[in-house]
């Protein structure tokens, strides 16, 4: 997550809102989650490896949501900043798998932003940057 050179990490984490739920930094990360489901074909994507349960290639992915292998490596590499996939090299392709601590924690981070949980709540679950490439 970048911030502003102008605001420090304190800054930051005590810009939280009225009822000292949402932070200023969490707001930020959740916002770059939400923005990374906003094309069809990533949703598309992050179904296809979440229902799949194992790890799949660019073209095995580009054979089920029906567009190039390009526009699959792109939006691959998209959700992968966002930490909700992993790919791991397997030879000369890549294997690319859902995040698991992503299934944990994008529904509690939806319940916070539509003030259902407090924050305090949502972190004590995992993030999506808590889990390793294995």
């Amino acid at each position: 997550m970048k911030h502003p050179s102008s605001r420090t990490p304190a800054a930051v984490e005590s810009d939280t809102d009225a009822d000292g739920g949402l932070n200023r930094s969490q707001a930020e990360e959740w916002s770059s989650w939400f923005a990374a489901l906003g094309d069809p074909t990533r949703v598309l994507i992050l179904r296809l490896l979440s229902t799949a349960r194992r790890p799949m290639t660019v073209g095995q992915i580009t054979e089920r949501v029906d567009v190039g292998q390009s526009t699959v490596s792109h939006h691959l590499a998209r959700l992968a900043e966002v930490r909700f996939v992993v790919g791991e090299r397997n030879g000369t392709s890549s294997l690319w798998r859902v995040n698991e601590a992503c299934l944990r924690s994008f529904p509690s981070a939806a319940e916070v932003v539509m003030g259902r949980v407090d924050a305090e709540v949502q972190e004590t679950t995992s993030r999506p940057d808590q889990e390793s490439s294995q």
